[in-house]
């Protein structure tokens, strides 16, 4: 017999709370009480729920007797369709080779904003740290600072390499984004649009960088007017945001290249809210290869990210690192592939 899906009601009811109370100690909402957010975790992990199935949440900062403890910092936990939550996975079963556990620690925003470390957080039980989601050039540099080995899965959009002071790993971003956008002009596309805020974080620069250098090389001029690259806050905090951004611009370009998949696929929806036809009259290009992009009418081109192979990847650098923390810092890449589905016309 097939056994039942865990829910956040079954969390909720095990604890004697509110749907809506688990549901914001899951998401990190600072209003949720940080032993009620504890309980909350554990039991996440207990009934594994979702992405919560691999983790060992180690909210009291404890290290199990005879192990090493690995923490990762994060200020967003990846959900279940973000490549992160595979990357989790991936960089657990690798540590756990090893010998060593996994607690995660969300940073809040006051917390980032003060450059603060979780008050759990003790630095004698941690022999090495990862970063997702963690995208403050300040707060990175507090990372690093504590003199245990780390490493930044992504980082700030305004960070160089070398200020980071600890190792990278990112998906190939840039030539991804070129290659897509050079198969798109040479199907005689000759405006395009690009979406995301581009200071997001590295990868969505990268993103951006490729975007503009398919564009310089093929004599394209790029066109501000047709791009949405304000600060992405807005995207995620009003629901309209993306159709009235688009409902701004007097004419639009016949490709949007989005920085993510979930970006594309808002603006798919806001497009057939306007009557547009996707792709006959705007084609729209997304990245990540996300299980929504798969799903969505018509299915999304995109980028694959091999998320399972960056969380190895990842750990397999920190575990270097942490046995030789005088070694050179190193930026990693992590190839990608080129998905091509409906939104686009077909490309090869």
């Amino acid at each position: 017999m097939r056994k039942p899906k865990v829910t956040i009601q079954h969390i909720a009811d095990s604890l004697g709370i509110s749907r809506n109370t688990a549901s914001k100690a899951l998401n990190g909402v600072e209003s949720i009480p940080a032993e009620t957010r504890n309980k909350v975790l554990r039991k996440a992990a207990e009934l594994k729920y979702k992405q919560f199935a691999y983790m060992d949440i180690d909210t009291a900062g404890q290290v199990p007797e005879s192990q090493g403890n690995i923490a990762l910092l994060t200020s967003n936990l990846p959900n279940s369709s973000h490549f992160g939550s595979q990357l989790i996975s991936g960089l657990e079963k690798r540590i756990s080779a090893e010998g060593y556990t996994l607690s995660i620690y969300f940073i809040r925003e006051n917390e980032m904003g003060g450059l603060a470390l979780p008050g759990n957080f003790e630095a004698s039980n941690v022999d090495g740290i990862i970063c997702i989601e963690m995208f403050n050039k300040e707060y990175s540099g507090l990372v690093t600072g504590l003199g245990i080995p780390a490493i930044f899965v992504d980082c700030a959009a305004d960070i160089f390499h070398p200020e980071l002071k600890a190792d990278l790993v990112l998906m190939e971003n840039q030539h991804s984004a070129y290659s897509l956008t050079r198969k798109l002009i040479a199907q005689g596309y000759r405006s395009f649009g690009f979406v995301g805020d581009y200071n997001h974080c590295k990868s969505f620069n990268e993103r951006w960088a490729g975007f503009n250098k398919a564009l310089n090389e093929s004599g394209i001029e790029p066109d501000p007017s047709y791009c949405i690259v304000e600060p992405d806050r807005n995207f995620f905090l009003e629901g309209d945001w993306m159709k009235r951004k688009l409902d701004a611009m007097k004419e639009w370009p016949s490709v949007f290249i989005c920085a993510n998949d979930f970006i594309a696929i808002s603006v798919m929806k806001s497009l057939k809210h306007k009557g547009i036809k996707v792709p006959e009259e705007v084609a729209v290009c997304g990245f990540d290869d996300s299980s929504e992009s798969r799903v969505v009418e018509p299915p999304l081109t995109t980028v694959h990210i091999y998320s399972n192979h960056m969380g190895i990847i990842s750990a397999e650098m920190l575990l270097s690192r942490m046995k030789d923390p005088s070694r050179p810092f190193q930026v990693t890449h992590v190839g990608t592939d080129l998905v091509f589905r409906g939104s686009t016309p077909a490309l090869n």
